[in-house]
C-alpha cells in the first residue's frame, strides 16, 4: 500500500513538471498580442455583443425539433423521479441489512 501511495506521489510530482506545448504557445501568442501573459475577462454590455452577432439559421423545423427534444427530456426526467427498485427488491434489501446491522453502521 505504501509503495502504491509513493508511486502515485512520484507520478503527480513528475506530471506537474511536464510542459504543455499548447499552453506555452497560447501564452506566447497572448504575450505578443497584448504584452501580458494572461488577461482577466472583462464584463461588456450585452448590446454590443448582440450587435456583433451573426443572424442564426433557425427555422420553424429546427424550433420544432428543439421543442420535441425538450419535451422528450422532460418526460425522461419525470420517469426517473420514481423508485429505482421494485417493492419486492426493496423488502429483500431491507431484510439483508437488518440481518447484519453491525456491518452497515
Amino acid at each position: 500500500m505504501i509503495r502504491a501511495v509513493n508511486a502515485l506521489l512520484v507520478s503527480l510530482v513528475l506530471g506537474a513538471c511536464a510542459s504543455f506545448p499548447e499552453v506555452d504557445a497560447a501564452q506566447s501568442r497572448m504575450l505578443q498580442t497584448t504584452g501580458r501573459v494572461s488577461t482577466i475577462p472583462q464584463l461588456v454590455p450585452i448590446e454590443g455583443l448582440i450587435a456583433q452577432a451573426v443572424p442564426g439559421r433557425a427555422t420553424a423545423f429546427s424550433r420544432d425539433q428543439l421543442v420535441a427534444r425538450a419535451a422528450n427530456l422532460r418526460a425522461r426526467a419525470r420517469a426517473m423521479q420514481g423508485p429505482v427498485h421494485s417493492p419486492a427488491t426493496r423488502a429483500r434489501l431491507s431484510e439483508a441489512v437488518a440481518a447484519y446491522p453491525a456491518k452497515f453502521d
